[in-house]
């Protein structure tokens, strides 16, 4: 009886990212189609023969729920996933989304990254910003988060460089900064519920198995 088989609940995060995914999956003949409807304010999306659930998120939140089972599966940038560092297991580079973490900042600002003298550095990813200039270059740093738009903090002299995402590079040209480190590459990932992993593997598995073919 399909009844006695429990749903499978996505988190998708808002946007591109969501758009992107249901693309793929319908590509695989997975579709929802209530989530097609522009008007709806649903909050969850069911698709019943196939026993699925969907629900948008913002994208910081989408490894939250999959970490405490509210989502067996999440779609999130693996910016996000490297910034929350939650307990999920990470199955798939889905291969688009794709872009740059990377520091920028005014051209002039190269030198202060070539010595380990206190610099301040803005983000919206300052778990990355740490991990970066910690660890990887050991040069110790004021970390400023930012919500908004970071390309600011150079401009108005509140940091010396950035931490952000570069996708073409255009806004940062527009005013006058550059890229002048490359942290690493980013993508949209596919995450799992650890238990969710254990309890339906086949469905699962099954699931990454065909997405794997499209990718």
């Amino acid at each position: 009886m399909k009844e006695d088989i429990r749903y499978l609940t996505f988190a998708l995060g808002k946007g591109r990212l969501a758009e992107k995914t249901l693309e793929m999956l319908e590509s695989i003949g997975i579709t929802c189609e209530e989530m097609k409807d522009k008007s709806s304010r649903k909050l969850i999306f069911v698709n019943e023969a196939l026993r699925l659930k969907f629900f948008l998120s913002k994208n910081p939140d989408v490894p939250t729920y999959v970490e405490y089972g509210a989502a067996d599966i999440g779609v999130v940038g693996s910016d996000v996933l490297r910034e929350e560092n939650r307990r999920v297991y990470e199955v798939l580079d889905l291969g688009f989304g794709k872009c740059r973490m990377c520091v920028c900042g005014p051209r002039e600002a190269a030198e202060l990254l070539q010595h380990h003298q206190m610099i301040r550095v803005a983000s919206k990813y300052p778990g990355i910003a740490k991990d970066y200039f910690y660890n990887k270059k050991h040069q110790t740093v004021d970390i400023i988060k930012l919500n908004g738009s970071v390309e600011l903090g150079p401009i108005v002299k509140l940091s010396d460089v950035i931490v952000d995402i570069v996708e073409t590079g255009s806004t940062l040209r527009e005013n006058g900064l550059c890229v002048l480190e490359e942290i690493c590459p980013v993508s949209a990932r596919m995450i799992v519920n650890r238990v969710s992993m254990q309890m339906e593997a086949e469905r699962i598995k099954r699931i990454i198995g065909m997405l794997r073919e499209v990718c």
